[in-house]
């Protein structure tokens, strides 16, 4: 058992206040590292992952100065763009006014796209902030990042792009050494009610096509529930664990995380967990890497608390 002590949580995607003046950051940002990260992210995001100039996607994309550093172009996001290699060379120094004097429609677009903020981002940003106060309310210590931050830390260690290692290495109190050798087993939730009170199934026309169930519970199970089955002789001998939904006639359907068994009788089966509204399922992910399990706390350069053993991902 590993009892969760403190709460990591990605609070914002980007900081905008930090990309237009990375002197208040730390470190990292001040060194141009972070900071690089954290600007390619909101230019993706901002730009459609395109070139700004043609329109390519799913090619390398390069950031480029819209008005060049030589004709005394500024470091802020609003002068940045994205580009393809080609574009890139082929722009080289010439301002975009130059670059583009064949296509007005375009010049006009990036220059006004360009001031514009990223309006999605700060939406999602906000919408975070009721999160955050739901985590504090735990008494936990909680720690916040960024998005930019989240994914530095991910290709510092060499670990792939997943949605659960993103929750490992939010914040600056991620350790230098993630342990992740062999097959990992993340278990992936997802929320699905309790139902609806839809009594049977309905025609094109609105009339009942089906009876109401009789009842919902059927020799103490119920459909959702996460049962155990021995199954000791005949077809399909073996043992099942997984969703397990219910007929009258105590013939069950259980869904493993490999396939539907169907027709397992209710004589079989062993209560693990009631339904609660959502659906657990284990994902396996084969990934090789050195490194030890969630190395000791290490002081931040960020100011924030030092962590004891135990990650909690919200």
């Amino acid at each position: 058992v590993c009892p969760i002590q403190a709460l990591s949580m990605e609070l914002v995607r980007f900081d905008t206040q930090a990309l237009q003046n990375p002197e208040i950051s730390g470190i990292e940002y001040q060194q141009g590292t972070l900071e690089g990260i954290e600007v390619k992210e909101y230019l993706l995001a901002k730009w459609g992952r395109q070139c700004a100039y043609c329109d390519a996607q799913h090619v390398p994309l390069e950031v480029e100065y819209i008005i060049p550093r030589g004709r005394l172009g500024s470091h802020r996001v609003s002068n940045l763009t994205l580009a393809c290699v080609p574009c890139n060379q082929a722009k080289s120094n010439h301002e975009v006014r130059e670059f583009l004097a064949h296509d007005p429609v375009r010049l006009a677009h990036i220059l006004a796209h360009a001031k514009a903020p990223l309006k999605d981002a700060a939406a999602v940003n906000s919408t975070r902030w009721a999160l955050y106060e739901a985590l504090q309310a735990t008494g936990l210590p909680v720690e916040v990042g960024i998005g930019g931050r989240t994914k530095w830390n991910r290709t510092t260690r060499g670990l792939p792009k997943t949605h659960w290692l993103d929750a490992a290495c939010v914040g600056a109190s991620t350790p230098e050494h993630l342990w992740t050798s062999g097959t990992l087993h993340p278990l992936t939730m997802r929320a699905t009610g309790h139902g609806s009170r839809q009594m049977c199934a309905m025609d094109k026309y609105g009339f009942p096509r089906t009876r109401a169930k009789q009842a919902k519970y059927v020799h103490g199970f119920q459909t959702g529930d996460i049962v155990k089955a021995v199954v000791p002789s005949g077809k399909h001998q073996g043992v099942y664990v997984g969703r397990v939904a219910v007929r009258a006639t105590g013939s069950f359907d259980i869904r493993t995380s490999r396939a539907l068994v169907q027709g397992i009788s209710h004589r079989h089966c062993r209560l693990l967990h009631r339904v609660d509204g959502y659906t657990y399922q284990p994902k396996a992910e084969a990934h090789t890497a050195t490194g030890r399990a969630f190395s000791a706390p290490r002081p931040s350069s960020h100011g924030s608390s030092s962590w004891a053993s135990g990650r909690g991902i919200p």
